[in-house]
């Protein structure tokens, strides 16, 4: 062929996608499992409270064993996020929704728009519904719209986690704030700092709620569903689900309809009953806990946040058999979760017990400003969690000194939680960590999607660090 006809197809892969492959590679041949890092994390740290504070090494040891444990219920927490996400998501009420969704947009670049639009809302709600939900429906679209791109699609399903996930209702960071039991004793006296926060707690009316935070998530739906519409591919540079050699099927299967009872033992687990006085018992509990509080959104928990969604999730199910079965199906999602949590939560106890926090927290404050604070914390928090993919267990080894650095230079505390939020998200679309639930389910590879969530980190990285800085002007210490 003559260079002319080749040019379609050598253009189809531009530098930015070019290098997104690249790095991929590079991350699959160099970069090791997610856990290692948890690993490599526990030997960095324990070398530098030895090195830089003056704790004997038996006494290193020490902390690091009391820490150890003492994230289980939180572990659990987080845990249920994922497991009540997978339950809402794949209920028979959801199915059908997402496949009369998917015959909205009627242009292959309209449809990667309209599944990136509806994967950064629904993650605002909940990170693990929407991981699940919107891949789906990336699946419903691609199955409906000609010529749609599958994997821009498959990209636009995964982008509310590379986002606007943090700075919503199941954000690790914020949850971790609001919810008493969620972080060290130690941690909440550095963020009390002697009854200037009463308690060490922040509460959602202070981090997600500001209208700074629910400024900067619309600007950032906005941005990245523009993105995406702009990089969606014209029709001699598309790939469908077809080309790349996946078979979509007729309909995506939700969790099967359980076969009735045959037994009167089994009459219970089949009928929707139980359900229904369960949920009416957790719905009436929810509405006189909020009821009482004396302010509703400084209530939110996440265990208020859990019970609601597996509540819905109960609900739409309809009998115990079918929950039972859709719980066991999301349960391989969170082994992750369960086997590194305990480590960060023994790196946190060495950096509290051993006064590393203390150290760490001077490098901060003489590194920035009240006004460059925000940025410098969203910048370390980005380059952080390409190594430790776990917003929740990244704040428990951040929180000790970002916070004792946001009280010496006096930065709003709750600002400085949206401003890792933000920071926090973006680590997402250059590691694919939390991409691997939803690849198996799409046919794909990481390397098949990096470029468009590396092209959405390129645009967003500039602005999260204008407008955390900016938006941070308007707020003034303590809250």
């Amino acid at each position: 062929m003559n260079k002319v006809a080749d040019r379609p197809a050598d253009e189809a892969t531009g530098p930015v996608a070019r290098l997104a492959l690249a790095l991929t590679a590079w991350s699959e041949r160099w970069v090791p499992d997610a856990f290692v890092f948890a690993l490599i994390g526990t030997v960095i740290v324990v070398v530098a409270a030895a090195v830089f504070t003056p704790s004997p090494i038996m006494a290193i040891v020490d902390a690091w064993g009391r820490g150890f444990w003492e994230l289980i219920p939180f572990t659990l927490q987080m845990a249920l996020v994922i497991i009540t996400g997978y339950v809402l998501a794949t209920s028979p009420p959801m199915g059908r929704l997402i496949r009369s969704m998917a015959g909205w947009p009627s242009t292959p670049r309209g449809a990667v728009a309209f599944v990136t639009f509806f994967a950064l809302a629904t993650s605002w709600i909940n990170w693990g519904f929407s991981l699940i939900f919107a891949a789906v429906l990336a699946r419903a679209v691609a199955r409906r719209v000609q010529g749609a791109d599958y994997r821009a699609l498959a990209a636009a399903s995964f982008l509310g986690i590379g986002s606007i996930w943090a700075q919503g209702l199941s954000g690790s960071a914020a949850l971790q704030m609001a919810s008493p039991g969620a972080l060290q004793p130690q941690i909440r006296d550095i963020v009390a700092a002697g009854g200037v926060v009463p308690g060490g707690i922040i509460t959602f009316q202070d981090t997600i709620f500001l209208w700074q935070s629910m400024t900067s998530v619309a600007i950032e739906i906005a941005v990245v569903t523009l993105v995406m519409w702009l990089a969606a591919p014209p029709p001699h540079r598309t790939r469908t689900a077809r080309d790349l050699g996946i078979d979509l099927g007729e309909h995506d299967e939700q969790v099967p309809v359980v076969a009735g009872a045959t037994t009167p033992g089994a009459w219970f687990e089949h009928s929707p009953i139980l359900t229904w006085l369960v949920v009416a018992l957790g719905g009436t509990y929810l509405v006189r806990y909020f009821s009482q509080a004396a302010a509703p959104l400084s209530a939110i928990t996440l265990n208020t946040l859990n019970l609601a969604f597996l509540l819905v999730g109960f609900a739409l199910h309809r009998t115990p058999a079918r929950l039972m079965l859709a719980v066991q199906r999301a349960t391989p999602a969170v082994w992750g979760v369960i086997l590194q949590f305990p480590f960060y939560a023994g790196i946190a106890g060495v950096i509290v017990s051993t006064g590393l926090n203390e150290r760490l927290a001077s490098v901060f404050v003489r590194a920035s400003t009240a006004t460059s604070f925000p940025a410098v914390v969203s910048t370390y928090s980005a380059v952080l969690g390409v190594f430790v993919p776990s917003g929740g267990s990244k704040w428990v080894i951040e929180a000790p000194y970002v916070m004792q650095a946001a009280h010496s230079l006096q930065v709003h505390l709750g600002w400085v939680v949206a401003s890792y939020d933000l920071g926090e998200a973006l680590a997402n679309l250059v590691q694919p960590f939390w991409m691997l639930p939803i690849l198996g389910l799409l046919g794909l590879r990481a390397r098949d999607i990096m470029g468009y969530t590396f092209l959405v980190f390129l645009v967003l990285t500039p602005i999260v660090l204008v407008m955390v800085t900016l938006l941070g002007m308007t707020l003034r210490y303590p809250l």
